[in-house]
């Protein structure tokens, strides 16, 4: 053994050996247990414009700075409901053809934000399109390169219903009587990033998120303190929902999506139309962006909260909206729809 390293033979031998079990380790097994990862019963599979859209996610090198995974970790948690699972990637590993498996999107930086459940989180196209064109324009602090290249400058005479004309702050494109176009590029990319949303695990099924530190538990009964509060923050949930488009400030985006501070909207006494807005969604003003509806995101106390603090904040004056005002709204809303 004293001379095992002038022992050219058993050497080679060894190191052999050793890199046959590390292969296997590292790589063979787990592509053997890969093979019996199965999709979630209810995981959508790709559609062709989606999948094109990975494609060019992958061309345009997106995983260089964001991820797709959300770690089981507490941190973590703000980007995805639950910790990612390999079923999660399911429909998104399919080959590319016989020699080429799909490239991976799970990313290893976070120079960007997590993209995971991004089609929850942010629905509206036309954020997604103006965020490409020039991501200053919609996150002022924003690190993430330009994408000109995906859009195009059409006289706005020779538009056509085909043509995807994108809604841009005059400080960011300012041509008259030229139109910026998405290309089909940019609109199967969006249509990628749209479809990513976590989907529910079968009931009975948890998977919690690790707590980067053990939680104190505060003993000696409940708290008389009157900063107690119950029910979701909606300050916080709107910076989680709205704050991309309308801003921190409520000032909106110039150009390309309203502000909420002074609207007459958000300050009419009578909040049916502000509930049947963020429910249904908004789309009747040519000179900003569509707004997608979150009925389907949101609970009736969600969006109590958030049109509460709405109606409550950047100067604005009016009353809070109850859970059960947005109840009777959305019952309304569901009969119209289904008389």
């Amino acid at each position: 053994m004293l001379n095992f390293h002038k022992d050219h033979k058993n050497l080679v031998l060894t190191a052999g050996l050793v890199f046959v079990a590390l292969s296997v380790m590292v790589a063979i097994l787990p592509a053997f247990q890969m093979q019996e990862t199965v999709p979630l019963p209810n995981e959508k599979p790709l559609t062709e414009a989606e999948r094109e859209g990975l494609h060019i996610y992958v061309k345009e090198n997106c995983m260089a700075c964001h991820t797709q995974q959300v770690r089981n970790i507490e941190m973590d948690k703000m980007w995805g409901s639950r910790p990612s699972i390999p079923s999660d990637y399911f429909y998104s590993k399919k080959r590319l053809d016989v020699w080429r498996q799909s490239p991976s999107v799970l990313g290893s930086e976070r120079t960007g934000p997590d993209l995971t459940d991004i089609g929850s989180r942010q629905p509206s196209e036309d954020w997604h399109l103006l965020h490409l064109y020039n991501p200053r324009a919609v996150v002022s602090a924003s690190v993430m390169p330009s994408y000109p290249w995906l859009f195009r400058e059409v006289p706005e005479s020779m538009l056509t219903k085909d043509d995807r004309e994108v809604v841009a702050p005059e400080a960011y494109f300012n041509k008259p009587g030229i139109a910026l176009v998405a290309s089909r590029e940019a609109l199967l990319l969006v249509d990628y990033l749209k479809s990513l949303k976590q989907t529910e695990l079968p009931t009975g099924i948890s998977k919690d998120f690790i707590p980067a530190k053990k939680r104190k538990e505060v003993s000696g009964g409940t708290s008389n303190s009157s900063n107690a509060r119950s029910g979701p923050d909606g300050a916080n949930l709107y910076k989680q929902v709205c704050v991309a488009c309308h801003q921190d400030n409520g000032k909106g985006i110039p150009g390309a999506f309203p502000p909420l501070d002074g609207s007459k909207i958000v300050n009419d006494e009578n909040h049916e139309t502000l509930i049947r807005i963020i429910i249904q969604g908004y789309d009747a003003n040519p000179n900003f962006g569509v707004m997608p509806p979150f009925g389907e995101q949101l609970t009736d106390e969600e969006i109590a909260a958030i049109a509460s603090h709405e109606r409550s904040s950047w100067g604005n004056n009016a009353p809070p909206v109850s859970e059960d005002d947005v109840k009777k709204i959305r019952e309304f809303i569901n009969k119209e729809l289904n008389p």
